[in-house]
């Protein structure tokens, strides 16, 4: 069976990959000693929950076109695969090595890289007239974290 998703279970999805983002973050922090670079998580988790609300934000904008549900599931069964998508694909418990922040730096830009993958194959997925083209806004927010990762991975060499 094939499931169109709506830009509204994208955007639910959206959520919970930034609460898995900021989970992440915070238990980086709570690892490491170094005042400069837990505080550096801190913010990073929190730049987490600044996206995740402005997913929420983008969810209540979406038209009654976008919310649609395009396909038969009584189960939720496309709810549930996108779920598991996002808790196990995109920053999913991992272990983290509290002895290297250039580690923890590392896996977190691999996290944002799944997480742009995740959102382009969903953009596939979603057809445009609900609400393909808004998608575009998470990669690009996705993308601001990978660059400002690098930045700070750099600045260690």
């Amino acid at each position: 069976m094939s499931y169109d998703f709506n830009a509204d279970e994208i955007f639910e999805i959206a959520e919970q990959i930034e609460r898995n983002g900021a989970k992440f973050y915070r238990t980086g922090a709570e690892n490491i000693n170094d005042a400069n670079k837990k505080k550096l998580l801190i913010e990073l988790a929190e730049m987490e929950d600044e996206h995740e609300n402005t997913f929420k934000k983008m969810r209540k904008e979406l038209t009654a076109d976008e919310k649609v549900i395009t396909t038969f599931d009584p189960e939720g069964e496309a709810e549930k695969y996108l779920r598991a998508l996002a808790d196990t694909r995109v920053f999913y418990d991992k272990e983290i090595d509290s002895n290297s922040f250039e580690n923890i730096l590392k896996t977190a830009i691999t996290a944002e890289k799944d997480s742009i993958v995740f959102y382009l194959g969903m953009k596939e997925i979603v057809p445009a007239n609900l609400g393909k083209q808004k998608l575009d806004k998470i990669i690009k927010e996705e993308m601001n974290h990978i660059s400002l990762l690098s930045k700070e991975l750099l600045s260690l060499e």
